[in-house]
């Protein structure tokens, strides 16, 4: 036999058995415990299938390693890939900050004989959710799942403070009067179709929906309604009325969510919010009003230019133009031609740190999905499409990530978004030694303390795990389908990290495919089987 073929025979030899050695590994599920397999035997679960993948980090044992090949469905926990490349990319101080420029003539007395041009960066917020002392305002029920989960609580900050801001900028450069238009420029990336809704641009409004919250008044007077942001870009009309205790629920919104409002910028449009609310209603969840529900913005560059100039003017800047009325993007100069000395304001933006903590604390979905673009921008590429190609190849180079562990369809874990638990705790391992390291741990969900996990807490019952309250940091990911029997509950998954009772370190993925299901009901119970098993790891390692 030559050297070659020598060489080549061993190499195929020495393959397999490190194939076959990785093989048997993955292969060899190490027993979880009685409280866990109790868990997993219930009922409930006797058509699903269960993962669960545990890893020590500062040892590298894999303490647990049920269904490793299986390709679950994982939801949202697939938003730790998006936001955690573009934190180790761009850097957790990075801010995405908006500038507006000025062209044609501004002369000394204030006047524009040109437009005013705001250029969205892709900052989400837009100074819409930094609180007085700047921190990141979020609570455990978002507005932007308020359709699906039947409400919200609303933050607090004003969702126009980044356009006021940009406003008063303007007006305290001189300008008083703009003969011109005022332009978003929205072509940082190409837009992307988000589920139906919208196609998704740089630009932001209140996460680019219309928050209507209702109370109840007296039996037979119209109920209070109030939406926001108020603009002139969209009229809502009330006739919702306060029906007696008992009566049904007929509320409705017309456009009806998910139906979209295609009408902004265009004069007149409006929103009807219709039907009788029960005196005695109690809001899901939250137990009290007011009740919150969306209208989603399909235009947000024109909604934008709207509330921009009505901000302008209330800053005291005459502005000619419309204030309704389409984006003239057609007017906007050669992308990227702007004269720095003509920037006359600009939004600071809040550091992607904290853009990270809202996407994974209530699971923005347009906010991964923009995030997974914005890592391409970093890549040179400028649409979702090339994003995830690039997603791909950086996922084999920096973190060994296979393409035939995952199917990412977005950033966010929209439909049949796919992955094994050995590539999600992987991830996570590699996370763990990143620079960006802390921003990332410090934004995922807290076990029965804040974001999507805050509600996780029947594992208290039991009062060998009531430690386990604020040890486990881990996204979830949910996917409910329709069936012929109900519902199904197609996956529930967790992945992140739990700091044991003995002060172990451990990285994790948990998930549950294929859940029939009645109700809500039970994927709240789902949930908190997880958040249990979640605590007994804590617990027993």
């Amino acid at each position: 036999m030559s050297k070659a073929k020598k060489f080549h025979f061993t190499r195929l030899l020495f393959t397999f058995f490190i194939s076959a050695a990785l093989v048997s590994c993955s292969s060899v599920a190490v027993k979880v415990s009685d409280d866990i397999q109790a868990i997993f035997d219930k009922p409930i679960y006797g058509k699903a299938i269960w993962g669960l993948r545990v890893v020590d980090l500062d040892t590298g044992k894999l303490l647990i390693n049920k269904a490793p090949r299986y390709p679950f469905l994982i939801g949202s926990v697939r938003k730790i890939f998006s936001v955690g490349q573009l934190l180790n990319e761009v850097g957790p101080v990075h801010q995405y900050n908006t500038p507006v420029y000025w062209t044609g003539q501004l002369d000394s007395a204030g006047l524009l004989n040109g437009d005013l041009i705001l250029v969205a960066s892709g900052d989400l917020t837009m100074g819409g959710r930094t609180n007085p002392d700047g921190s990141l305002a979020y609570t455990k029920f978002d507005h932007n799942e308020a359709n699906s989960i039947g409400t919200a609580i609303l933050t607090e900050p004003d969702p126009l403070a980044g356009y006021i801001h940009l406003a008063q900028q303007v007006a305290q450069a001189g300008v008083k009067e703009i003969t011109g238009n005022v332009i978003i420029d929205d072509r940082l990336f190409q837009p992307f179709d988000f589920r139906g809704e919208l196609q998704v641009t740089p630009i932001f409004v209140n996460d680019n929906v219309v928050d209507i919250a209702v109370g109840a008044t007296s039996v037979g007077s119209p109920a209070s309604v109030a939406s926001r942001p108020i603009s002139s870009a969209l009229t809502i009309n009330n006739t919702l009325l306060t029906s007696a205790t008992g009566s049904p629920n007929t509320f409705a919104l017309n456009p009806e969510p998910p139906a979209l409002v295609e009408c902004i910028g265009l004069p007149g449009c409006k929103a009807t919010v219709t039907g009788q609310l029960p005196i005695d209603f109690v809001p899901p969840f939250i137990g009290n009003l007011p009740f919150v529900q969306t209208l989603r913005i399909t235009r947000p560059s024109n909604f934008a230019r709207t509330v921009f100039i009505e901000a302008l003017r209330a800053a005291g800047v005459k502005v000619e133009a419309a204030a309704v009325a389409e984006n003239p993007a057609q007017s906007l100069p050669a992308k990227n031609s702007y004269n720095f000395n003509a920037k006359i304001a600009e939004l600071q933006g809040l550091p992607y740190s904290d853009d990270a903590k809202l996407i994974l604390k209530v699971s923005y979905n347009i906010g991964a999905d923009t995030s997974l673009v914005l890592f391409g921008l970093t890549k040179g590429v400028d649409n979702i499409n090339d994003a995830l190609k690039v997603e791909q190849r950086n996922l084999k180079k920096h973190y060994g990530i296979s393409k035939n562990e995952y199917q990412f369809v977005d950033g966010s874990g929209g439909g049949e978004t796919r992955a094994t638990s050995p590539s999600v705790v992987r991830f996570l391992t590699k996370m763990r030694r990143s620079p960006s390291f802390s921003a990332f741990f410090d934004s995922l969900p807290i076990l029965a303390v804040d974001g999507s996990l805050e509600m996780v807490t029947d594992f208290r019952s039991d009062p060998t795990l009531i430690g386990a309250t604020g040890q486990v940091r881990a996204k979830p990911g949910t996917y409910i389908v329709g069936s012929d029997s109900g519902l199904l509950l197609k996956a529930q998954a967790l992945g992140g990290y739990i700091t044991t009772k003995t002060g172990r370190r451990l990285a994790y993925q948990l998930v549950v495919n294929n859940v029939e299901i009645s109700s809500l009901d039970d994927v709240i119970q789902v949930f908190q089987d997880e958040g249990t098993i979640s605590a007994v790891l804590w617990r027993d390692h």
